[in-house]
């Protein structure tokens, strides 16, 4: 039985070894390469029921089809056969939800989904959503020496960045394997999922696999209370991969195609690619969007930073601060000379007009 010291040492160990393998992150696989995920408005967030249709705002050149494959194990190098095996991969992101969200579209000529085991075609997928690198399992960590497997699997294994093992389809199974030991993540509310597909075991056709994610920076065994989400920020760059094993009634994959071009992708995050998180598109947004933010710098004093946040042409703003003082300044500091709920105003002015939008009291000060 693993004792709370026990615990404490090998967090501490996680820790440290995390720490020493943050610059990995320079170490991504296939440099010059960077795919992009799209971003959908809020108001578009595609409904997760096996119906493609939500994604076709998406644009083509988001797709990352079979060319971007390469077998890595079996007759490395060799060209992927797509009268075989065919897919179309798209990634999406919403700004405010820390949640990727995956369009995955394959052509098999044989669906391998009966047996209630890993062996079945599977669509493998790493995420590290703060770009830490490094081993995410326990077979790579570099102090198995000294740590037994069973520590590291529960401290260690899928913490800082995740592997699943997504079965396509997964017939009586589970959706997905998580390989490593925050199970509770690929369950509401933190994954769904839904596949469309009429083809029986063994049998060739189309699948469509919609499903989203949620990464982590921190996951922990023994639950989400102390989870570190990661945060997905606009213009940032995570690392993500995926593989395809295929199994045509073997016992073992005839083919391991996967995106990174580097096998060990499954467990060393270093071997992820680049992902760029992409702004909203112009076709969405209006021409002139007022927006802001804040942050209170001194609560005894009042003082509070505003940042301005504006899409669009500006060239003059106004900050009503609702006590009677104003301010044209972009990103202006101001103090307050009263406590209590205060409502801010800014207009933005541009080639497109004018704007302004309005917090009610969001500001509160002592």
């Amino acid at each position: 039985m693993r004792t709370n010291a026990m615990k404490t040492s090998t967090v501490l160990l996680l820790v440290c070894t995390i720490f020493v393998l943050c610059g990995a992150a320079d170490a991504l696989e296939r440099p010059g390469v960077e795919f992009r995920i799209f971003q959908f408005p809020a108001d578009m967030i595609p409904r997760i029921d096996g119906d493609t249709s939500d994604w076709d705002i998406v644009p083509g050149d988001y797709v990352i089809g079979t060319d971007q494959l390469q077998e890595t194990v079996r007759g490395r190098g060799a060209a992927i056969d797509t009268t075989d095996i065919n897919v179309r991969v798209r990634v999406g992101w919403v700004r405010g939800l820390n949640r990727l969200y995956f369009l995955y579209e394959a052509y098999d000529d044989y669906w391998d989904f009966a047996r209630d085991s890993l062996q079945n075609d599977i669509f493998e997928l790493v995420v590290d959503g703060d770009l830490s690198g490094g081993p995410l399992i326990k077979q790579m960590n570099p102090n198995r020496d000294r740590v037994s497997i069973e520590d590291l699997h529960f401290t260690f294994h899928g913490v800082h960045a995740q592997n699943y093992h997504i079965f396509t389809p997964p017939g009586n199974k589970d959706w997905t394997m998580v390989w490593g030991c925050p199970q509770w993540i690929k369950d509401l509310p933190y994954a769904h999922h839904a596949y469309s597909y009429d083809f029986r075991h063994g049998e060739s056709g189309n699948l469509v696999l919609e499903f989203w994610i949620t990464p982590f920076d921190y996951a922990p065994y023994e639950g989400p209370e102390n989870a570190v989400m990661s945060s997905l920020d606009e213009n940032a760059i995570i690392g993500l991969s995926w593989s395809i094993l295929e199994y045509d009634n073997t016992d073992t994959y005839e083919g391991f195609y996967n995106l990174s071009h580097k096998t060990t992708m499954y467990g060393d995050a270093s071997d992820l690619c680049a992902f760029r998180l992409m702004p909203l598109e112009e076709r969405f947004r209006k021409p002139l969007e007022p927006y802001w933010t804040f942050t209170i710098v001194d609560m005894d004093r009042r003082l509070v930073f505003f940042k301005d946040m504006s899409h669009g042409t500006v060239n003059g703003w106004l900050w009503n601060f609702g006590d009677g003082t104003t301010s044209d300044e972009q990103n202006p500091l101001h103090t307050f000379m009263s406590p209590g709920e205060q409502t801010v105003t800014l207009t933005v002015t541009g080639p497109a007009g004018t704007s302004k939008f309005t917090r009610v009291w969001d500001v509160v000060l002592k």
